[in-house]
C-alpha cells in the first residue's frame, strides 16, 4: 500500500522527468478573485495562465492543490463525499494536449517504475 505522501511525491517526480516544473499549491481562499469563496478545483489558482498569461515557471507545470468541496455540500459526510481533498495536477500551458496527457497518465499508472498498476484492472 502506498501512503498519500509517497503517491504525491511519485506524481511530482514522474512529471519532473517529463520536463514539468513543480509549483506550490495555493491557499484555500483564492487571492484576487472575488467570484469564489474557496478553491474548489486544482485548476483554480492557474486560471490566469490557462487563459493565456505566461507562467514564470514555464509551460509545463505539476502541483498538488488543497480544495474544498462545495458542489454537493449537502451530501458531505457519507462514504463517498469529503469536505476537503487534494488534487494532483499536471498542466500544459499550450505545450501539449490530450494525446500526450493520456500517454503520460497511462505511463504513470502502469509503468513498473511508477505505480505499476495492472492495465487489465484499470
Amino acid at each position: 500500500m502506498i501512503s498519500p505522501d509517497e503517491l504525491r511525491q511519485k506524481y511530482l517526480d514522474f512529471f519532473r522527468t517529463k520536463d514539468h516544473a513543480v509549483i506550490s499549491g495555493k491557499s484555500l481562499i483564492p487571492e484576487n478573485d472575488p467570484t469564489v469563496l474557496f478553491t474548489t478545483a486544482g485548476m483554480h489558482p492557474l486560471v490566469p495562465y490557462l487563459l493565456g498569461d505566461a507562467h514564470p515557471a514555464g509551460k509545463r507545470l505539476v502541483d498538488y492543490q488543497k480544495c474544498v468541496r462545495t458542489g454537493d455540500i449537502d451530501e458531505v459526510g457519507d462514504t463517498s463525499h469529503l469536505t476537503c481533498f487534494e488534487m494532483l495536477g499536471n498542466w500544459s500551458l499550450g505545450d501539449y494536449f490530450k494525446k500526450e496527457s493520456i500517454a503520460y497518465s497511462w505511463e504513470f499508472l502502469t509503468s513498473p517504475d511508477w505505480l505499476a498498476l495492472v492495465p487489465a484492472k484499470l
